[in-house]
C-alpha cells in the first residue's frame, strides 16, 4: 500500500478543529483547510441541512485520500438551546427598568409579550433569578411568574433585543432533558454516517453521557463522545463527567455567560489538567480568533489566547464562525498553525504529566506507556510508535506529553481518524499483522519513506505480544534506525 504523504504536513502537536459552513462547504474549501493544517471538521447541527451532509462527507473522504490524511468528523448536537422568538420589525429596544413579559405561545415580540422557546420556563424560574440574552449583552431579573405560561422580567441592562437570540439561565435548574427531540432526530441521521465524534451540548451530569452512549451502542456505531462544558451544573459534576466521556470541550461561549467572567481562565486551566490526568482529550473552543471572521489578521489578545491554550495543555483548539462564515477560513488556520508551532517550541513537555493510578484496570499497560515516554527522553528518541486497535495506546501515550513525535499505526481507518483529535498523534494505516517484529519493521519502513526518521535515530515502539491476540499494550522496544 502507498503510505507516502503527498504534501509536507505541518505536524503541530495541538490539533485544529474547523467548523464547516457556507464559507467552507465545497471540496476546494475543504482541501485548502486541510493543507493549512486542519485535523478535524465539525458539523454544527444547530445550523444544518440534511441534504448537504452526505456530499460534505464524500468531499472530506476525497480530501483524505488526496492528501493521505485521516481528518475526522465531529457531529455537534444543538442540545437544549433556549431562544426568544421573532420580534416586531426584527428587534425591539429595551432600557433599564423596562418590564417585559415572556410567554410560551408564539407571538410577534413586543414588551407586552415575547415568545420564549422553553415551554417550562414559567415553572422553572423563580423571582430574583437572572436571565441573560444574546451572549449576556442584555440582563434581566425575574419579578414574578405564574408557574404556567407567563413570566415578568425587569431590565437590568438594556439594548437591542433581536429575533431568535439565545437565552441563558445561570441561576435556574432547568428541567429540559439533555437530548431534545431535535437532538434525537439529528442522532438518527448522524448514526447513519461515518462520523468519529459526537459532541453533546449543555451536559449537566455524567448520566447525560450515559444516555447518549446507550443510543450510540444500540446503533452499533463506533463514534466517541465529547462532553461540552457550558453549564454551572457541569462544573459541580466535572470529575464524573470527565470519567464518563471520551473527550471534553470547554465551550467558553455559553460557559462565560453562565459563570462569573473572571473565573473562566481558572476553570479552563483546571479542566485541562483534570482531562490530562485521566488521558481524555480536551478542546478549547469559542472566540479564539473571532476577529478574523471579517479581519485579515487576529488581535494580539487572540494570539495570546491561542498560545495560552497550548501552554495550558489543550489537545485541540476549535474555530467556529472563523471558518464557517468568515471571510478568510484558510488564512485563519494558517495563522493558527503558526501560533501553535511557535508556542510548542517553548513547551515544558513533562510539566503536566499525570501519575499512574495503581487501581487502574489498565495499570500494567499504563506503566509500559509511561516508561516508553520516559525512555524516549533518556535516549533522545525521534519517535514513540504505537500499534493499536482500540486507540488506548494513543490516548495514554499522548497524555504523558512526550517531546518525541507520536506515530500511531492501526488497521482500522475509523480509529485513525478518531485519534486525529488527540494531542501529538500522527496516524498511519497498517494492515500487516504477521508478527510483532515484522510490524515494528514495517512501521519503521513507513516512517523512513516519509522522511520522519533516518539512519541513526532512536525510536521507541510499543504494542502487544503476541500480536494476533490484539490485547493491551504489554511491551516496549528501543530500536536504532538502520
Amino acid at each position: 500500500m502507498d503510505t507516502q504523504v503527498k504534501y509536507s504536513p505541518t505536524f503541530e502537536r495541538t490539533k485544529i478543529i474547523a467548523t464547516l459552513g457556507p464559507a467552507s462547504r465545497t471540496y476546494e474549501h475543504l482541501l485548502s483547510l486541510a493543507q493549512a493544517g486542519v485535523d478535524m471538521f465539525r458539523i454544527n447541527f444547530s445550523h444544518v441541512n440534511y441534504d448537504e451532509i452526505p456530499h460534505l462527507v464524500e468531499c472530506i473522504d476525497r480530501v483524505n485520500e488526496e492528501l493521505k490524511l485521516h481528518i475526522g468528523i465531529i457531529a455537534d448536537l444543538q442540545g437544549p438551546k433556549l431562544r426568544v422568538g421573532e420580534m416586531k420589525d426584527g428587534a425591539i429596544q429595551v432600557k433599564k427598568g423596562d418590564i417585559l413579559t415572556f410567554v410560551n405561545h408564539k407571538v410577534l415580540g413586543t414588551k407586552e409579550a415575547i415568545y420564549m422557546s422553553y415551554e417550562k420556563f414559567a415553572s422553572d424560574v423563580h423571582p430574583g433569578e437572572k436571565i441573560l440574552i444574546d451572549d449576556g449583552k442584555l440582563l434581566f431579573e425575574v419579578l414574578e411568574t405564574n408557574s404556567k405560561d407567563k413570566v415578568r422580567l425587569k431590565t437590568i441592562f438594556g439594548g437591542t433585543l433581536s429575533s431568535n437570540k439565545g437565552v441563558n439561565l445561570p441561576d435556574t435548574a432547568i428541567s429540559l432533558p439533555c437530548l431534545t427531540d431535535k437532538d434525537l432526530r439529528d442522532l438518527a441521521f448522524i448514526l447513519e454516517l461515518p462520523v468519529h465524534w459526537i459532541a453533546l451540548s449543555f451536559v449537566r451530569e455524567a448520566g447525560d453521557i450515559r444516555e447518549l452512549r446507550n443510543i450510540i451502542q444500540q446503533h452499533n456505531h463506533p463514534a466517541k463522545i465529547i462532553a461540552k462544558i457550558e453549564k454551572p451544573e457541569a462544573l459541580n459534576n466535572i470529575n464524573a463527567i470527565i470519567e464518563e466521556s471520551d473527550a471534553v470541550m470547554i465551550a467558553r461561549g455559553d460557559l462565560a455567560v453562565e459563570v462569573q467572567l473572571e473565573k473562566l481562565p481558572a476553570i479552563q486551566k483546571s479542566i485541562i489538567k483534570k482531562c490530562i490526568m485521566r488521558s481524555k482529550p480536551v478542546i478549547v473552543a469559542t472566540q479564539l480568533m473571532e476577529s478574523m471572521i471579517s479581519n485579515p489578521y487576529p488581535t494580539r489578545a487572540e494570539i495570546t489566547d491561542v498560545a495560552n491554550s497550548v501552554m495550558d495543555g489543550a489537545d485541540a483548539v476549535m474555530l467556529s464562525g472563523e471558518t464557517s462564515v468568515g471571510m478568510h477560513p484558510s488564512k485563519v488556520v494558517e495563522i493558527m498553525t503558526r501560533i501553535l508551532i511557535e508556542t510548542e517550541r517553548i513547551l515544558d513537555y513533562g510539566k503536566n504529566r499525570p501519575d499512574i493510578l495503581p487501581h487502574s484496570n489498565t495499570f500494567g499497560s499504563d506503566v509500559i506507556c509511561l516508561n516508553a515516554v520516559k525512555t524516549s527522553e533518556l535516549v533522545d528518541a525521534k519517535a514513540v510508535i504505537g500499534i493499536t486497535v482500540s486507540g488506548y495506546t494513543a490516548f495514554k501515550i499522548s497524555s504523558f506529553r512526550p517531546k518525541s513525535r507520536i506515530y500511531i499505526f492501526s488497521n482500522h481507518n475509523h480509529i485513525l481518524s478518531t485519534l486525529n483529535l488527540v494531542w501529538g498523534v500522527t496516524c498511519y494505516l497498517h494492515n500487516n499483522h504477521e508478527s510483532t517484529n515484522k510490524s515494528i519493521e514495517d512501521t519503521l519502513t513507513i516512517l523512513k519513506e516519509n522522511h520522519l526518521i533516518e539512519k541513526g535515530d532512536f525510536v521507541i515502539s510499543t504494542g502487544t505480544m503476541p500480536l494476533h491476540k490484539m490485547g493491551r499494550t504489554n511491551f516496549l522496544k528501543i530500536s536504532k534506525v538502520e
